[in-house]
């Protein structure tokens, strides 16, 4: 499948989560900061992007596929009509219209449901499909507790016990760590840096050859920094259940509170990741959203969390895949981790990892906005 270019990956990297206190400002929304948005209206920018995602992954196409060409170099040219837009458009409506009337609403059919991605939909079974090996199901659909599976309480203790122990883990108050980032389409790294604080705060800086793009959560609120030339909103703030997804990827980071971070946790059937068998293990976010961890069998140790916010037109889902575990002031944390969503794949691989340096507070402070 085609993915979005550099510009949109930077757009999207990471992510810097808000959680649970005061209200934070009202967030602008897509057509306050976007030009003829006509269907997709009183959403936030950030689940805005997430639905070009869900069209991109849907129909295999990249932004200048369904856009016009010259808008690979110029923001303002998303704005300009074309029959696919018109299309688009249309689509929206009948998805909706489908929904509704013959499912009392829920979100049952979206894009993918039909184009699978494709740019046409698929009307045909496919023979090799049927008689070939079937793809491995993947962890993360929503499940219910299975029968004779032990309660969510004890594979998160095993979990915690494997990478530390309780004592061990409450000991670690601050990261600071570097290495090396690469998104799906870059062909050379680029350095990044990462500073963390507990109980939850944590800032990625990736130093791109066309400045930093910097995500942050502050341990309230997150945002996504990056140069000018990159995007028309230069600083906007990580929203609704991303938020959460984020905010849960941050607590990863100090993992003492794990038990805390979800509600409604439940144990599924075992499943083979590689050659791997894991325990998975899901449970819900504070706006409804769900995460599901995958935890090695054997080790204990994580393996993947799979995240996934709604939107308008489907769900929009993140995958986090950890490795390379190593031990810092006694505590075994990846060193390497690939995080995947609709529309881009990045990667992140540490060289150097120090734990309890101070950290300064500037680190988690927001920018202002700049116009």
């Amino acid at each position: 499948m085609k993915k979005l270019g550099v510009t949109a990956v930077a757009w999207l990297l990471g992510a810097a989560w808000a959680g649970g206190q005061a209200p934070a400002a009202r967030p602008p929304m897509a057509e306050e900061v976007f030009k003829n948005v006509q269907i997709l209206k009183g959403i936030p920018v950030d689940e805005f992007m997430g639905t070009m995602g869900f069209f991109s992954a849907s129909l295999g196409l990249n932004c200048t596929d369904c856009h016009v060409d010259e808008s690979g170099g110029d923001w303002a040219k998303y704005a300009d009509d074309n029959p696919k837009k018109r299309t688009a458009r249309r689509m929206m409506q009948m998805v909706a219209d489908l929904n509704r009337t013959s499912f009392g609403g829920r979100q049952v059919v979206t894009c993918n449901t039909c184009h699978r991605g494709n740019s046409r939909p698929n009307v045909q079974p496919s023979l090799a499909l049927l008689y070939g090996t079937p793809p491995p199901d993947e962890p993360g659909e929503p499940i219910t507790q299975a029968p004779g599976q032990p309660p969510a309480e004890r594979v998160l203790d095993k979990y915690l016990q494997a990478i530390g122990g309780a004592d061990k883990l409450s000991a670690i108050t601050s990261y600071e760590a570097r290495g090396a980032y690469r998104g799906f389409d870059d062909q050379d790294k680029s350095a990044v840096e990462i500073f963390a604080k507990a109980p939850g705060q944590r800032t990625t800086v990736v130093h791109t050859l066309s400045g930093d793009s910097t995500t942050t959560y502050d341990g309230r609120e997150a945002w996504i920094t990056a140069p000018d030339v990159e995007k028309p909103m230069p600083v906007f703030p990580i929203t609704g259940q991303e938020l959460d997804g984020v905010r849960l990827e941050v607590e990863l980071w100090f993992p003492s509170r794990i038990k805390q971070a979800l509600t409604r946790w439940r144990v599924g059937a075992p499943a083979v990741l590689g050659d791997r068998e894991v325990m998975v293990v899901q449970g819900t976010t504070a706006n409804g959203a769900t995460a599901t961890l995958c935890f090695d069998s054997e080790s204990g140790l994580l393996m993947r969390l799979i995240r996934f916010s709604e939107s308008p037109v489907g769900r929009i889902v993140t995958q986090v895949d950890y490795s390379d575990y190593r031990e810092v002031s006694g505590v075994k944390m990846p060193f390497r981790w690939t995080v995947a969503w609709l529309d881009g794949r990045s990667t992140f691989e540490l060289t150097e990892v120090r734990a309890n340096v101070p950290v300064d507070v500037a680190r988690f402070a927001r920018p202002p906005q700049r116009k």
